[in-house]
């Protein structure tokens, strides 16, 4: 296959997708090749989703507008903050929480700031502490915490039945459930 230059390097870029292998990219690869009505879609659908989909100015959830529908909504008086928006994704697509959220994968005082403004804008009366479990991830909460402190809040976090270092998308969705609703305050 040295000749088919084109084909190596359609295999070569499916490789970087997360959990895709040599093996898997190949297959994709030879898939679209022989389907290009359906290659051509997933172009277009590829093309239409980076240009379209930004971050919510608020939350930093994903959002084709300037706010997400999360943020425009009116919720709970608690606030879910998460390492990821395919973390919200997953908690909205099963129902588990009924506030807002906020994606904070690092920390970040110009994020923190946005946090703060949203707690003070949203009457924000709970933070509730959505990161999985890892010696990172509660130093991030012992200074999210010490920030917040002045505000009068009450901080939780989810219970420990998700495995140290597991992603929520590798959990089911009881584990989830129960780590979410079993949360213990701070």
């Amino acid at each position: 296959m040295k000749n088919l230059k084109s084909l190596n390097e359609l295999i070569e870029n499916l490789q970087k997708l997360p959990t895709i292998g040599k093996k898997s990219a190949t297959r994709m690869a030879m898939f679209l090749v022989k389907n290009k009505f359906t290659a051509m879609k997933i172009a277009n659908s590829i093309e239409s989703a980076i240009t379209a989909i930004g971050e919510c100015r608020e939350c930093g959830n994903l959002s084709e507008h300037e706010l997400c529908e999360i943020c425009m909504s009116q919720r709970e008086n608690k606030l879910c903050i998460v390492g990821h928006s395919k973390d919200i994704i997953l908690l909205e697509e099963n129902s588990i929480f009924k506030g807002y959220y906020f994606v904070m994968p690092e920390l970040d005082n110009e994020k923190i700031e946005k946090l703060i403004n949203m707690i003070n804008n949203k009457n924000i009366e709970e933070v509730i502490f959505g990161y999985t479990h890892s010696i990172e991830n509660e130093a991030k909460i012992m200074y999210l915490e010490e920030r917040l402190k002045d505000k009068n809040l009450k901080f939780s976090k989810i219970a420990q039945g998700i495995p140290m270092g597991v992603n929520f998308e590798n959990v089911d969705i009881t584990s989830l459930y129960k780590a979410f609703r079993g949360r213990v305050k701070l």
